[in-house]
């Protein structure tokens, strides 16, 4: 194999400057042989072409002057490493030599070294490494332990890549329960059209409709329903669309006291009775009027889903809340996190992971959420009981730092937004400046993968889903 360039200048055991003879890209692996410690793994990180052409010659080639222009073109390499004797990965300890060829990496040395490529039972296929045929696979346990971020800007296929972990886990009989604001999730019912994509990747057509069970308010395979008695009065009126909560919460108190005092549960109708019954007061009858609205929505009940219920062994629970306003949906988070997490520090349900779409809106940087300190609680603790979290957004910026800095994993597609890209820096260790920029003009369907697992960050393609994303994310074909 001919080589692609050869070291110069300045050499370190870490970086090295290679002169570019070849095709190199920013982003392709190469393999460079060290006097002690043989073959090693480099990644271009940054590539530039210098010339002599100054800004008056430029303008004596455009009057048609026949200008000599002299160009070079030099490539910022890391080193990644070697594996030993013991399969463990290391750094040269000593320099390269100047005038040591580099070589393209050949797929078996990239899967060798960086320990990929590997796609046993206990792994999640994500797809391929960007511009190679290795298969990439992330840990499950991994995932589980330590929770997984996926990011990417509005109509970047967050969501999509989010089916394909799911698929992933649904192989491998993990339990999962997904937060689903708008909807989009029932569709994995469905198997996906066949396309020419698949057959690259080694993935075909599948319903896991067996394994999902949809909750939703009215409707779905199961109705999804709370307890109103479990709901304190401080929660109730956070839901309401009061002018001035706090004149509200002493009369609800009193209502809600009284029928504690008689009955186990209670529904919407019961306070509203009791209302009229202790006053007919202005704020009782606002009180009515906004009980009656959230008697409406069908998600507070006088008994509703037990935790067993929506916790099914081996089998994807969508909390679907498609219609739901904000601030109940806000307390429906709230309310399923704690008692999710509460049981599982008892053993009271299997280890799960909980996917949490549209994070920024539960657990915000700015701002508060009712549902921000259980999320924040599961971010720091839930690792210690087999409670993963993987939380999906469009706006890293806004989600809490205290959430996002505890994803041992994140998956992060195409994202543009500059105060996005300034949280992503912040967050995620081992980026390096070019790959930062590059995240801005990855192609859709390519994310860049930060795990704990890996030496380096990775360029990875997804792989195409096998069941129905509903039809809102449409994949390039390559």
């Amino acid at each position: 194999m001919e080589p692609v360039g050869i070291l110069y200048g300045d050499i370190k055991p870490t970086v090295v400057n290679c002169s570019v003879s070849g095709k190199l890209k920013q982003g392709d692996y190469v393999r460079i042989k060290h006097p002690e410690d043989g073959w090693v793994l480099g990644k271009v990180d940054s590539i530039e072409a210098k010339t002599n052409l100054s800004i008056e010659k430029s303008y004596a080639v455009m009057a048609g002057v026949d200008v000599a222009i002299q160009q070079t073109i030099s490539a910022q390499i890391i080193i990644i490493g070697f594996r030993d004797a013991k399969g463990i990965l290391q750094y040269p300890r000593t320099p390269f030599q100047a005038g040591t060829p580099v070589y393209y990496a050949e797929d078996g040395f990239i899967s060798s070294t960086l320990n990929i490529g590997n796609n046993r039972k206990g792994r999640a296929y994500i797809g391929l490494v960007y511009g190679h045929n290795i298969p990439f696979s992330i840990d499950i346990d991994s995932m589980v332990q330590k929770h997984i971020s996926v990011m990417a800007k509005t109509g970047g296929g967050k969501s999509y890549l989010t089916g394909v972990i799911v698929e992933e886990l649904m192989k491998n009989d993990v339990t999962v329960v997904i937060i689903d604001p708008h909807g989009e999730y029932s569709a994995m019912k469905r198997r996906a059209t066949e396309s020419s994509e698949m057959k690259r990747f080694g993935v075909r057509p599948q319903s896991y409709a067996d394994k999902i069970v949809v909750f939703s308010p009215g409707g779905g395979d199961r109705e999804l329903a709370f307890t109103l008695s479990q709901v304190n009065v401080k929660e109730l009126i956070s839901i309401m669309n009061l002018a001035d909560p706090r004149s509200y919460f002493v009369p609800l108190r009193k209502a809600v006291d009284a029928l504690r005092l008689t009955v186990k549960d209670y529904d919407f109708d019961d306070i509203i009775n009791e209302l009229k019954r202790q006053d007919n007061s202005s704020l009782s009858q606002t009180l009515e009027k906004e009980l009656s609205y959230l008697n409406s929505l069908n998600i507070l009940k006088k008994k509703g889903l037990r935790v067993d219920d929506i916790v099914i062994k081996g089998k994807v629970s969508i909390i679907e809340m498609k219609g739901l306003p904000p601030d109940v949906q806000e307390l429906v988070v709230h309310r399923l996190l704690y008692s999710l997490f509460e049981s599982r520090k008892k053993e009271k349900i299997p280890p799960l992971l909980m996917v949490v779409e549209e994070a920024h809106n539960f657990a915000p940087q700015q701002g508060k959420a009712f549902s921000s300190k259980i999320m924040r609680t599961v971010a720091s603790e839930g690792r210690k009981f087999g409670f993963g979290m993987l939380v999906v957004s469009q706006r890293p910026a806004k989600i809490d730092k205290n959430v996002l800095s505890q994803c041992g994993t994140q998956l992060i597609l195409k994202v543009t937004n500059p105060n996005d890209l300034k949280a992503i820096g912040s967050s995620v260790e081992g980026l390096t400046p070019s790959s930062l920029d590059e995240i801005q003009r990855l192609p859709v369907g390519t994310a860049l993968v930060i795990s704990p697992e890996l030496p380096v960050p990775l360029f990875v393609e997804v792989r195409p889903r096998e069941t129905d994303d509903g039809g809102k994310n449409v994949r390039v074909v390559r």
